[in-house]
């Protein structure tokens, strides 16, 4: 029959998975990371997936499908959403991606800062030895999150995301935050933080920091990367990204030693 039906534009899709979650049809999926009507006859016409596409990338279209089968859909629902996996050829999220969902994070408790961004620190030099004295180590002080919003991996964050308006931006290499002690305090303070590897993702980053950088009003940026050679991937995706988007932008380079020291 002749129906309206929703349209997904590949080319758009940044496999967010938004749309996944706001239908509650079970029409849509992801495959290979990109969202895919996965069968005419579950999907309502309704369109409550529209209004969450961060990149517009689902919109209406008349053409021949399958009536919706309501019947179908509500077998579908019983069964968990087996029948939709099985059409993905993927198992089950346990989670539903929920991970996905972009949002800001606001902290009324924060912490001082003690990197300055230039080398040096406000509470001394404690933070670039290996280890503290038995009596520092005896009084820990509390450690509070620093982080601003949510997804934080670079392939997951929406481009026009509302927390990059005006922000100062932190792109690093994921194990960073491990190596480093103090990696909250003193570089995610006030930043919006992106992470991601560059030896285990798929892909260059500097397509999407690009998008990022031209397309919001970005005030710095900072990377910090491990010292390993693999990790320059991440700093040369943010260096072209910069050269692209012909901002003048303040940036710096921050480079950690993988027993946690600072090394530049």
């Amino acid at each position: 029959m002749l129906r309206n039906i929703i349209k997904i534009d590949k080319d758009k899709c940044n496999g967010c998975g938004l749309c996944v979650l706001a239908c509650q049809e079970g029409a849509i999926g992801l495959v290979d990371g990109k969202a895919e009507l996965l069968r005419d006859d579950y999907c309502d016409g309704l369109g409550n997936c529209l209004p969450v596409c961060p990149t517009e990338a689902i919109s209406f279209e008349e053409r021949e499908a399958s009536p919706f089968d309501e019947a179908a859909v509500l077998k579908n629902m019983e069964a968990g959403g087996a029948e939709k996996a099985e059409a993905q050829n993927v198992e089950p999220l346990p989670c539903g991606c929920p991970g996905t969902h972009a949002k800001a994070i606001v902290r009324e408790v924060r912490q001082e800062n003690a990197y300055q961004g230039d080398g040096t620190f406000d509470r001394g030099t404690l933070s670039k030895v290996p280890s503290l004295c038995k009596s520092q180590a005896a009084e820990p002080s509390p450690h509070l999150s620093e982080l601003m919003q949510w997804p934080v991996q670079i392939k997951l964050v929406p481009v026009n995301a509302p927390y990059f308006q005006g922000a100062k931006l932190l792109v690093s290499a994921d194990c960073a935050a491990y190596a480093y002690g103090n990696f909250h305090s003193d570089f995610m303070k006030n930043k919006v933080c992106l992470i991601g590897c560059p030896k285990l993702d798929e892909g260059d980053y500097s397509d999407k920091l690009t998008e990022i950088i031209r397309s919001n009003d970005i005030k710095s940026v900072t990377v910090v990367r491990m010292e390993v050679p693999c990790c320059g991937g991440i700093e040369n995706a943010v260096k072209e990204a910069l050269k692209r988007s012909e901002k003048m932008i303040p940036w710096q380079i921050v480079t950690i030693s993988t027993d946690g020291r600072i090394l530049d």
